[in-house]
C-alpha cells in the first residue's frame, strides 16, 4: 500500500460514516448551562415562526414564507426536522434554531469515502427578544462540540452577508477564521448583490481552544 493509500485509509477508520440522522448521534437534549438543545418537532412550528415572521430575522435567513400555512409545510418536511434542524429552549421556551447541515469535503476520487460526511455548515437564528445575552453564541458553541466530537467532524463552516455583524462578530467570538471575502458575491433577495463572508473552524483548531 502506498502512503497516500495508508493515509487515506487511516482517515477513513477514523471517521466512520452512516447514514445516521441528527436524532440518532447521541442522547439528547444536550444541556448547556443555559440552554437544552433537542432535535426539532413538528409541534415546534408555531413557536418559530413567532420570531421567524419578523423582518430583523427574516432579513439574513435564507428562506422566507408569506404565511403560517406555507411555513408550516416546509417546517414538517422530514428531511428538515430529523436530519439537520436542532431547535434551543431557555427556561422551557423555544428562543431559536441551529442547523447542523453535514456535507462530504472536496476530495480526489482516490480519498472521496474518507471525505464523506467530513464536515458541517452550520446556521443559526435567535428571537430577538432574547438577544444580548449571549444565547445565540452558547447555542452554536454546543453545535460545534456536538459537530466535533459526537460526529467526527474534520471541518465546520458557516456564512453570512457581511452586513449581519451579529453573525460574522459571534463566528469570531467562537475562533472560526475568515475564510473569504466574496466582493458583490451574495445576492439578496432585494435584488442587491452584497459582499459576503465564509467563516470556518477545523478540529485541530477548535481542539486547541483554551475553552470550549
Amino acid at each position: 500500500m502506498s502512503g497516500a493509500e495508508q493515509q487515506t485509509a487511516r482517515a477513513t477508520e477514523a471517521r466512520p460514516h452512516t447514514t445516521t440522522t441528527l436524532r440518532d448521534v447521541l442522547p439528547w437534549p444536550v444541556i448547556t448551562e443555559r440552554l437544552e438543545l433537542r432535535p426539532a418537532a413538528a409541534r415546534d412550528a408555531e413557536a418559530t415562526w413567532t420570531y421567524r415572521q419578523l423582518p430583523e430575522v427574516s432579513r439574513w435567513v435564507t428562506t422566507t414564507w408569506d404565511d403560517f400555512a406555507s411555513y408550516r409545510v416546509s417546517y414538517d418536511d422530514p428531511a428538515h426536522l430529523r436530519e439537520r434542524l436542532v431547535v434551543v429552549e431557555f427556561d422551557g421556551y423555544v428562543v431559536g434554531e441551529v442547523v447542523i447541515r453535514r456535507q462530504d469535503a472536496w476530495s480526489q476520487t482516490e480519498s472521496k469515502n474518507a471525505a464523506m460526511s467530513a464536515e458541517a455548515e452550520l446556521g443559526w437564528s435567535l428571537n430577538p427578544a432574547f438577544s444580548g445575552r449571549g444565547l445565540a453564541s452558547e447555542a452554536v458553541a454546543a453545535a460545534l462540540r456536538i459537530g466535533f466530537e459526537e460526529l467526527g467532524l474534520h471541518r465546520v463552516h458557516a456564512r453570512c452577508f457581511s452586513a449581519n455583524v451579529r453573525s460574522w462578530k459571534l463566528m469570531e467570538r467562537l475562533g472560526m477564521r475568515r475564510e473569504a471575502h466574496l466582493v458583490a458575491g451574495a445576492l439578496h433577495r432585494d435584488g442587491t448583490w452584497m459582499d459576503g463572508y465564509c467563516y470556518a473552524l477545523l478540529e485541530t483548531e477548535w481542539q486547541a481552544q483554551p475553552t470550549k
